[in-house]
């Protein structure tokens, strides 16, 4: 999905908003295994994935703990330095060659007093963002390995496809050997 039609998808996109969109975007390929982000950096850039797919993760006790996926029309990025522009405690990365739309926060910021508009997609994107994360959490502290593994399957089965099983099994919160068992019993 291209990113205009993602937009439009949420609210009519007004032939002015999108032209400085155009103007202000940066489409872009990322190699798979390239970093957007580092831990440690302020993330300035919010991304939007036409097509491929991205990850994020922290560092904990030695081991990489994924903390979201974006696939096909899905944004990534780290929220809180994003926000806060503060350095990310996580790093993220392109899974697969990825083709991402990039738009810097200083030009959201303009974006945001220039077109009325765009707060409303911020705030429904930003809803949408909360609902998604009040849920993983809901899940990790409720549902079962099978149940989080049923839901997720349930609502992306292109990311249970495309991503690697660790990734999904470390996202879950359970380990590899766990999701393994729980595939074998589909």
């Amino acid at each position: 999905m291209s990113f205009l039609s993602h937009l439009q998808s949420i609210i009519p996109v007004s032939e002015r908003l999108q032209t400085e969109l155009s103007r202000i975007s940066k489409k872009r390929m990322v190699e798979k295994g390239q970093y957007l982000l580092r831990s440690g950096e302020r993330c300035n850039d919010i991304w939007f994935v036409e097509q491929g797919l991205l990850r994020g993760f922290y560092f904990h006790e030695e081991r990489e703990i994924t903390n979201w996926m974006a696939i096909d029309g899905e944004f990534g990025t780290s929220f809180y330095s994003f926000v806060t522009r503060t350095p990310s405690t996580e790093s993220i990365v392109a899974i697969e060659h990825t083709q991402v739309v990039q738009i810097g926060h200083d030009a959201l910021q303009t974006l945001y007093v220039d077109f009325p508009e765009t707060e409303r997609i911020g705030r429904l994107l930003t809803e949408s963002y909360y609902i998604k994360l009040d849920g993983r959490l809901l899940g990790i502290q409720f549902k079962t390995a099978k149940e989080r593994y049923d839901l997720l399957l349930a609502t992306n089965p292109l990311l249970v496809q495309r991503a690697p099983l660790g990734y999904i099994a470390s996202y879950l919160g359970i380990t590899q050997e766990t999701l393994s068992r729980i595939r074998a019993q589909h």
